[in-house]
């Protein structure tokens, strides 16, 4: 039959089994290599090609790194992250931060503001320190102007100034100077409070020790603030010699506290200064008021040798009351000294042309301060006249002598002298 027939003589296309198992093993091959190189470098493949925002929008999550295999340290590192990200840029240089400026609140700026505002003040024979508290004003110890109207004062650049004493208080030690000719531009120094005062706080000192030694400075610290006599003292362990008397005691904050006025000769680091608060009153045009009597000096001097003093104490106690009645002898041959100065400048026109005396008539010591017209009886009374001050000076430096081998403290013969108008820095000459 055709139908059969047909089917009969068609060719076969029938794939033999063995071939159907060969084709199938070739494809699991290729597939199992391909994906086997897909994992060799998965940081490769997404790295090469950018991934844009709107491809992750909806995207599953990335797989974690750790899936990768551990890369080797000295193979993989920076190559691998791109040049433009942050982690790639090399760290920024901070600079490093400047010097803080110094600030002006150490002693040594202290001590040069307070250089610049203390002057030496020189009375006739008599000389100490001052310091300015305003451009016309300086503040000095009574007992370095002692009896005297006119001073000179000489600045720390060596300049000079014409002064004259304002006020004056022996109970307190302190005079107030007026400056003739002011220089606007003059430092001063500004007053704190001995009130606000503590022990170990640091304080300098500054003055013409000896007289000579102009603008130096001391440090130290207080070592207590007392009332003697109803004078506040602060007393200090900073070095005051003769001459730093009218000087400043100065705090870290360049504050006067105190004018040191004193110290203990036979003890080492014992200073005392006047509170600047005394000074105040002066400043005012009054007096200030105390409730004890005497000055500073021997109200200081009777509280160290009260009851309990050491034999050597007490000799010098008794050496003070034995100088000062020999002083008070001299006191009364000055007077008459002075009547018989006053009859001579008047006869013969004499006049001190220059320094200021607690007596005129010790101008005989210097005569180149005296100026008096060239007639032989002026010159003649003259001669007289010099030559008994003479035998008067030789007293005077016997009598202080004396009260230094009894013990007596040079500032309390100073004291002494100087209450009686008997001071002049020559008796010893």
């Amino acid at each position: 039959m055709p139908a059969s027939g047909g089917a009969e003589g068609a060719p076969s296309w029938r794939i033999p089994p063995a071939a159907w198992v060969t084709g199938i093993a070739v494809v699991v091959l290729a597939f199992w290599m391909g994906y086997s190189a897909r994992r060799a470098s998965p940081v490769a493949e997404h790295s090469a090609e950018p991934v844009s925002p709107s491809a992750t929008a909806g995207s599953p999550p990335a797989t974690p790194a750790a899936a990768a295999p551990p890369a080797d340290p000295e193979t993989s590192a920076a190559p691998e992250i791109p040049a433009t990200t942050p982690a790639a840029a090399a760290p920024a240089t901070v600079p490093a931060p400047a010097p803080a400026a110094p600030t002006a609140t150490g002693f040594e700026d202290v001590a040069d503001r307070a250089v610049r505002a203390v002057v030496r003040v020189e009375a006739g024979g008599n000389s100490g320190s001052g310091f300015f508290v305003a451009p016309d004003t300086v503040l000095t110890n009574a007992h370095v102007v002692p009896g005297a109207w006119s001073v000179t004062i000489r600045r720390f650049d060596g300049s000079t100034r014409a002064a004259n004493v304002a006020a004056s208080s022996s109970e307190v030690d302190i005079a107030v100077l007026r400056i003739l000719n002011p220089d606007v531009s003059q430092q001063v120094l500004p007053l704190g409070s001995a009130a606000r005062v503590r022990s170990g706080q640091e304080v300098i000192a500054v003055g013409s020790p000896l007289g000579v030694l102009q603008s130096s400075v001391t440090r130290g610290i207080v070592s207590a603030v007392r009332a003697v006599g109803g004078v506040t003292l602060v007393q200090t362990d900073a070095a005051i010699n003769p001459g730093n008397s009218g000087g400043p005691l100065v705090t870290r904050e360049g504050d006067v506290i105190g004018i040191a006025t004193m110290t203990a000769a036979s003890a080492q680091g014992l200073s005392f200064a006047v509170g600047i608060d005394h000074a105040r009153a002066l400043l005012a045009g009054r007096q200030p008021t105390t409730a004890g009597q005497g000055t500073p000096l021997s109200n200081l001097n009777s509280a160290l040798n009260e009851s309990g003093a050491s034999p050597g104490e007490s000799a010098r106690e008794q050496g003070t009351l034995a100088y000062e009645e020999a002083m008070k002898e001299m006191a009364k041959r000055a007077v008459s000294f002075d009547n018989e100065w006053s009859r001579f400048a008047s006869a013969c026109s004499a006049r001190v042309a220059a320094g200021a005396f607690d007596r005129e008539w010790f101008a005989l010591y210097e005569p180149r301060t005296i100026r008096m017209p060239i007639s032989p009886e002026c010159e003649d009374a003259r001669v007289q006249f010099r030559a008994a001050a003479e035998t008067f000076r030789a007293q005077m430096a016997e009598l202080d002598d004396n009260a230094r081998r009894a013990g007596v403290y040079p500032g309390a013969q100073r004291e002494i002298r100087s209450r009686l108008r008997l001071e002049y820095s020559g008796w010893g000459r």
